[in-house]
């Protein structure tokens, strides 16, 4: 008797209505967490810089310890932030693809779930993989982009780059691992993907709340970024202006004001949608 094939997992099946699950609860603490670790990173971490090497500071420039060991040596500082966002998004990448897996695989039987629940384990490492060099080539595209933008192009380089990792992990790391990154295949799941994230990316489009979650923050981190760089042209000579680090402070300042307002959206839509779910249940039991 032949096998029936594994119902297939398509990125395009997080934008189907299905309003009976959304883990409130669960996805309020985890944003929590995740904001919280990802501010952490940015702030804190760079200050074991001063366990292991005396500060630089410029005297004629006083400032805090706190913001020396931030402003000291910028490459270092980047290097620290990017060391500590691997691991973050790494980590709210698989949440997000699992929470993706239990949005897609409800209404089918336990069969179909457990020959879900295989594939996904077993594409797990490839998808990472593929997603790191995603990742990587859309580092390089916002390198030149940010060179094109008024970048020092000759002088900063390592700046620049790390500035362009840090963008790259907060904006397509975790939509590329939990939807699945775009590629030029001519398939039918690459061509779905490739309108999803045109979709999502480009018409800034999200159906649901898997997908306001990886839009809001990747969106409102570039805008970050772009604000945070306006600092940079006035004539203040102060520490914290020194390159990259105004549009680095700034684009994670927008992904943490974005997860948050993916979060606030998806709650209070979820909370119309139960009031208004409940006033039908009450109403067909009236009648």
């Amino acid at each position: 008797m032949p096998v029936k094939p594994a119902k297939t997992i398509a990125p395009s099946s997080t934008h189907e209505v299905q309003h009976a699950f959304f883990p409130y609860a669960r996805y309020t603490s985890v944003v929590g967490v995740h904001t919280s670790l990802v501010a952490f990173t940015a702030l804190f971490l760079p200050q074991t810089s001063l366990l292991l090497w005396p500060s630089l500071a410029d005297s004629d420039r006083p400032q805090s310890q706190f913001q020396d060991a931030l402003t000291d040596n910028p490459v270092i500082t980047l290097a620290w932030i990017v060391t500590g966002l691997v691991i973050l998004q790494v980590w709210w990448a698989g949440w997000i693809r699992q929470w993706c897996f239990e949005y897609s695989s409800r209404g089918g039987t336990s069969d179909e779930i457990k020959m879900d629940r295989y594939q996904f384990d077993r594409g797990r490492l490839s998808r990472l993989g593929g997603t790191v060099v995603f990742t990587s080539c859309v580092a390089l595209v916002f390198h030149a982009t940010i060179v094109l933008f008024g970048a020092p192009s000759s002088s900063h380089l390592p700046h620049t780059f790390l500035l362009a990792i840090v963008l790259a992990l907060l904006s397509v790391f975790a939509p590329a691992y939990a939807l699945g990154f775009p590629s030029f295949s001519s398939d039918t799941p690459s061509f779905i993907t490739r309108l999803n994230w045109t979709r999502l990316f480009a018409e800034l489009s999200p159906r649901n709340p898997i997908e306001r979650a990886l839009v809001y923050p990747a969106v409102a981190t570039l805008i970050g970024a772009w604000l945070g760089a306006l600092p940079i042209a006035l004539d203040w000579d102060r520490p914290w202006q020194v390159w990259p680090l105004t549009p680095l402070f700034g684009g994670i300042t927008g992904y943490i004001v974005g997860s948050l307002s993916a979060l606030s959206v998806n709650a209070l839509k979820w909370l119309a949608e139960e009031h208004i779910r409940r006033e039908q249940s009450e109403k067909q039991k009236t009648t």
